[in-house]
């Protein structure tokens, strides 16, 4: 008897351009139509209108916008680029290797959970106060991480790009062009957010700590066992013996905090009154500054130093190539005229309900309107016009409707296939799209019932937005 052969996912490439050829289908379907805009360009949020005929983008169109895409993501795609292969040049200096076979073994008696929560932690908080895409570069480390504590690559995923982005949807530094856009002081109401922020860190720390004593107690719980993979077989005594031989001296601690730093100086940046449309640059040099210094103190050559660096871009090649298709749908989406009108079928029933439903409405529908604009400055250009007179009509105090639009900006990006830095994470762990989608979806639902829980007790409370 012939055996059935079993479904595999299909490489990435192929589940992109399988996305983009939906998007074009999506044009042909949906009724195109726009917001009115003034003559400074803004959309007008209460001027909605059907085109009246449809403005289709076929699959060869798509495809002749490849490069439209790739150009419109190209500044994310080389900081990316730059990011990855700084970290290479770390990661070839084997000090972090020899961080975490210390801090592993040291720790060892406490089990995993200590090193993942304050792995945790870091990642969020680096997301919560200058999260960008760029930390998509963190993954390798996040591979390395899971290794060192016999972890599966979802688990890599969990303590990197889980955590940055569940510190970069919540945190309190993230929002401030949004607040501006409601006619809002940038910064205001932090304390409150912050608080917020905090409260889903731990709910994330606590979903992925489940997660690994499950797969520590039973790894063919793992759901990358059926892709192959398996705990290290590595024995006490060979840990005792590496142990041994790891020394952190002056050399590996000045190499790790050069490398944490430069995550700080990026953060602090905007928050310094840096100009913020020179964020990408200021990353850029402060990455090739970083490359340079690890390198020479941690004892490369400047031909190994270059090589290190060359072999870390080509590694993020295909990263960037995803991330410049995932810009691409975003285009088809918007060439067909789609995008206004989801969001306008999505937004108008608000108007009917009481404040309290309304504002956890809003919630909601920016989670779902979120992964279809992963693009923040888009997604804030597009629903703030719409927003505000939804919020001035609610009677919502202008902070409130911040707080509201954050909650739904924040956890569905962990389920966007258009999110550069999410699928490219995907990428980088091996993890199949699909399997990542089993493991993330249940706690981005969750996450979100909290998030409107919190948003409809401001409500309630009568929270100003004053701290």
């Amino acid at each position: 008897m012939k055996e059935k052969k079993k479904f595999k996912m299909p490489h990435l490439l192929w589940i992109m351009f399988g996305i983009i050829l939906l998007s074009c289908l999506a044009t042909y379907v949906i009724p195109a139509g726009q917001f009115a805009v003034d003559e400074a360009g803004e959309i007008i949020g209460t001027e909605f209108h059907y085109l009246g005929y449809q403005t289709p983008v076929s699959p060869w169109d798509a495809l002749m916008s490849l490069k439209s895409g790739l150009n419109g993501a190209a500044t994310i795609m080389f900081v990316v680029m730059v990011s990855g292969a700084t970290i290479n040049v770390v990661l070839d200096t084997g000090v972090l290797d020899d961080l975490m076979n210390w801090a592993v073994y040291k720790l060892k008696d406490k089990g995993p959970g200590l090193l993942v929560a304050l792995m945790m932690i870091l990642m969020a908080y680096l997301g919560g106060f200058g999260g960008t895409d760029a930390l998509i570069a963190v993954v390798p480390v996040g591979i390395l991480f899971a290794k060192k504590l016999k972890l599966d690559p979802i688990c890599a995923l969990g303590v990197t790009t889980f955590a940055a982005l569940v510190g970069f949807g919540t945190g309190p530094a993230q929002q401030a062009t949004t607040q501006m856009l409601m006619d809002v002081i940038p910064y205001s109401a932090f304390f409150t957010r912050l608080v917020i922020m905090n409260f889903f860190l731990a709910a994330a720390i606590i979903m992925v700590l489940a997660y690994v004593k499950k797969i520590r107690k039973n790894p063919e719980a793992s759901l990358m066992y059926a892709q192959g993979w398996r705990p290290e077989t590595q024995t006490a005594g060979e840990e005792e013996q590496l142990l041994k031989k790891v020394e952190m001296n002056w050399r590996k601690i000045a190499v790790i905090f050069i490398f944490i730093l430069q995550y700080l100086i990026i953060a602090m940046y905007p928050l310094m009154g840096g100009n913020s449309d020179l964020t990408f640059d200021f990353m850029i040099a402060v990455m090739i500054c970083t490359m340079i210094l690890v390198g020479i103190i941690g004892g490369m050559s400047a031909d190994e130093l270059g090589q290190s660096f060359a072999k870390g871009l080509a590694s993020m090649a295909f990263v960037a190539f995803v991330i410049g298709l995932a810009k691409v749908i975003s285009l088809v989406l918007e060439d067909g005229n789609v995008i206004h009108t989801i969001v306008y079928v999505l937004t108008k029933p608000l108007m009917d309900l009481p404040r309290s439903v309304a504002s956890v409405g809003l919630t909601l529908i920016v989670s779902v309107i979120n992964p279809i604009i992963p693009s923040a400055t888009s997604k804030a250009a597009i629903l703030v016009p719409i927003m505000k007179p939804v919020a001035d009509a609610l009677g919502l105090q202008p902070n409130l409707a911040v707080v509201a639009y954050q909650m739904g900006d924040s956890f569905t990006n962990l389920i966007s296939p258009l999110l550069g830095w999410m699928i490219g994470s995907c990428a980088m762990a091996d993890v199949p799209y699909a399997t990542w989608l089993k493991w993330v979806f249940p706690k981005v639902l969750l996450l979100i019932f909290f998030a409107c829980v919190i948003v409809f007790l401001l409500i309630v409370t009568g929270w100003s937005g004053v701290i």
